[in-house]
């Protein structure tokens, strides 16, 4: 059952781009926050209708294209399979919307730069949907850290591991739809490594693949430019803890599971004394905090988020293009890299 909305907030006129399973956790959440939802866009009137049903959305169209026409939406929120991402999003750009795009933000780095280029050109917002950058306790983390409380940051550590579907004809074991485990799940702690350490100046990846030739589990261990270490470990077979831990010279943050939605944490000395217990409020999922921040961007003339730059984003995917090559992974239609 989807919660009761609150008053819709005055403010950009939002369109949902798919009705899979992720537009509909980003439409609650956007509800519970008070956005307003205007209109959804599918491949078929009668999916697009049945998801306009379950949220009260206004206006449903059975196709993209009109859906990005529709002249009561503003920003489009973008929920297609990763290989869909650069038609879609540019779609929504080309047609004056500012966008919104599930991460990754693109299948590779040649697709972002694209997308990135189509924004600038149209002069709009284009943003990752890299949702966990935006929660509350990911803020006040970036807040300790600044402020010297763990000290000078040494290692990262971050798992993102789960029990997916095993069907051959599931999205996530597709090659042709983005499947496997980096795309939909290592994404996170990659992108949580940037965000604590900044991109990585040297790279090694390691990989084990399934029968439909996916990825199914991926670790990495990363350099960054200080010299600090990142390890990551992705899993779409076996499910982990879930955790995050940032370790300094003067202490350290354990990130409790699931570290990547709105969890709590502890902040700890050195010597183990507990400095901070912070809980997080639960309202929905968390995604309507990425959406609230895109909004404000919009009001204040800015193309380009400030907890993830659509520089950073075309970069990170840069970082996942080197993590495919050395693990051989590649998907259909794209160029040999190696």
């Amino acid at each position: 059952m989807t919660p009761a909305p609150t008053p819709r907030r005055h403010g950009l006129r939002w369109g949902i781009l798919a009705t899979g399973f992720i537009a509909g956790q980003f439409t609650a959440d956007a509800l519970i926050a008070g956005l307003d939802v205007r209109a959804v866009g599918s491949r078929s009137e009668e999916s697009a209708q049945r998801f306009a049903d379950t949220y009260g959305i206004p206006h449903a169209h059975g196709s993209y294209e009109a859906l990005v026409a529709d002249p009561e939406v503003d920003i489009i929120y973008v929920a297609t399979p990763h290989p869909m991402h650069r038609e879609t999003a540019g779609m929504a750009l080309e047609a004056g919307k500012h966008v919104l795009v599930e991460k990754p933000f693109t299948l590779n780095r040649a697709e972002a730069v694209e997308l990135r280029e189509i924004a600038a050109r149209h002069g709009l917002l284009v943003m990752e949907a890299m949702w966990t950058r935006y929660l509350p306790h990911i803020r006040r983390i970036r807040e300790i850290i600044a402020a010297g409380g763990i000290g000078e940051v040494r290692t990262v550590f971050a798992d993102h591991t789960q029990s997916l579907p095993t069907d051959p004809e599931h999205r996530i074991n597709a090659p042709g739809l983005g499947g496997g485990a980096l795309l939909d799940l290592g994404i996170y702690p990659i992108s949580f490594a940037w965000d604590i350490l900044g991109e990585p100046i040297s790279i090694q990846a390691a990989a084990h693949f399934g029968a439909t030739g996916v990825d199914t589990e991926v670790a990495t261990v990363m350099t960054h430019l200080s010299g600090a270490l990142s390890t990551t470990t992705t899993s779409s077979r076996a499910k982990g803890p879930n955790t995050a831990h940032i370790v300094g010279t003067e202490g350290r943050i354990d990130i409790d599971g699931v570290w990547y939605t709105s969890a709590d944490f502890s902040h700890r000395a050195a010597d183990g004394t507990l400095l901070e217990r912070y809980e997080s409020a639960r309202h929905g999922v968390g995604m309507q905090h990425q959406a609230l921040a895109a909004q404000d961007y919009v009001a204040r003339g800015l193309l380009t988020s400030e907890l993830l730059s659509v520089d950073d984003s075309v970069r990170i995917m840069g970082t996942l293009d080197e993590i495919r090559a050395q693990i051989g992974l590649r998907y259909p239609g794209e160029p040999r890299r190696r």
